[in-house]
């Protein structure tokens, strides 16, 4: 799995002694050496950017299939409450919006940084690893797929009032109730963000996968 790998490399890395040059001053030694390279940090943060943005664009279309009547199997189109004025709310729809544009921002990002170069210091340094770029862009898709997630936990759990949410497993019960307790349903519109925001934060902190 690549959480797995990158887990992995960043630990090694994160432990290993990646100075140049290596001095041992008990033994009078000075030894250069590659180990400052950042390739492996590189490949292990653009692998799991790449990752993460394909957890979101399948969010993003689990997103779209809840809010279009055409493929939802009988939700009302947009998750507009029934009792909301049809013309005056929208439901959900521009959370949707929202997804879908992290989640094209994300496919932006997940070009692999470890795949470019520009050569420093009069050409002594002739290739570079672009580690650092590669995980700002991985901390950066990271949280456009928080939102994105936190939109879906969204319009599953309004569509989840329609359908019934005595009809709920055990463990989607659970995360239900965890989503409940910050966000109410949506009886007609409402500025969305906070509940987004509210949704992003249980996220991060793994509430949802707590007893």
């Amino acid at each position: 799995m690549p959480l797995t790998y990158a887990r992995k490399i960043v630990e090694v890395e994160i432990n290993s002694a990646t100075d140049n040059p290596l001095i041992f001053p008990e033994e009078g030694l000075c030894l250069s050496g590659g180990n400052f390279h950042g390739q492996p940090i590189a490949l292990a943060m653009d692998t799991l950017g790449i990752a993460l943005t394909m957890v979101g664009n399948i969010s993003e279309r689990r997103i779209a299939r809840l809010l279009d009547e055409k493929l939802n199997n009988g939700l009302p189109p947009f998750l507009i409450p029934p009792n909301a004025k049809r013309g005056l709310n929208s439901g959900l729809m521009t959370a949707q919006y929202t997804a879908a544009a992290l989640a094209s921002e994300n496919k932006v990002l997940a070009h692999p940084a470890c795949a470019d170069s520009i050569p420093t210091s009069a050409n002594f340094e002739d290739f570079v690893s672009m580690g650092t770029t590669a995980a700002q862009k991985a901390a950066q898709i990271l949280e456009n797929t928080e939102y994105i997630i936190a939109i879906e936990l969204l319009c599953a759990s309004q569509a989840i009032e329609y359908r019934g949410p005595e009809k709920l497993g055990k463990g989607t019960r659970k995360a239900y109730k965890k989503i409940r307790e910050v966000v109410p349903p949506l009886k007609e519109d409402r500025p969305l963000n906070p509940d987004i925001e509210k949704l992003k934060t249980i996220i991060k902190k793994g509430t949802l996968l707590t007893n």
